[in-house]
């Protein structure tokens, strides 16, 4: 989700990070041995695939919480960075992170990403609401609890209703067209090309 943008929503704390995190390790924790290999809705990345990708992203916090650049980390997180043990690495990495966006002041850091510096506040809701999207695509991908939490789907629809369509950046498929009577979570996953099946 490297979009530069002009972030829409108030800055405010209470981003529902740590219930963002904690829905996505509900799902780690439900994949089974032979579901690892599974496909998901995100194109070409199997389960395993996705929670590595879930993982890295949280690796990479505390060191851009600590003011490192993209390059001062380089390729340390590419890769597989699951290792034997993909629940111990997510978990570990996860707890990591959550700890380091405890730090007083955390969000009012300035975090220098690929696209550009921006404030710890539009970091930790990027990162909230990609959490948000592939907790959804992990449920799908193992077929589990794809219903997400109330507070976490009127958060993400915040933030995407605030982005526009992201088809060009290539993360994301056309928006979809929904009914106007269409629920909260239809309505954030159309936005990102996603079709809610539940």
């Amino acid at each position: 989700m490297a979009q530069r943008r002009q972030h829409q929503r108030a800055t405010r704390p209470g981003t529902p990070y740590p219930e963002a995190l904690a829905a996505f390790d509900e799902r780690v924790r439900l994949v089974t041995p032979g579901r690892w290999e599974s496909p998901t809705p995100c194109a070409g990345w199997s389960v395993r695939d996705l929670v590595n990708h879930l993982t890295g992203e949280q690796l990479w916090v505390p060191e851009l919480l600590m003011g490192a650049t993209i390059a001062e980390v380089g390729g340390r997180f590419d890769g597989d960075v699951l290792g034997d043990d993909p629940v111990a690495a997510w978990a570990a990495a996860a707890e990591a992170a959550r700890q380091a966006w405890e730090v007083p002041g955390a969000t009012e850091l300035t975090v220098h990403l690929s696209f550009g510096d921006v404030s710890g506040q539009h970091y930790l809701d990027q990162l909230t609401t990609d959490l948000v999207i592939h907790t959804w695509d992990l449920a799908e991908g193992i077929g589990t609890h794809t219903r997400l939490p109330g507070e976490l789907v009127d958060f993400a629809l915040g933030e995407f209703a605030g982005y526009g369509d992201l088809s060009a950046s290539g993360l994301f498929d056309p928006p979809l067209p929904v009914p106007e009577d269409a629920g909260p979570q239809t309505r954030l996953l159309a936005l990102t090309g996603r079709r809610d099946g539940g």
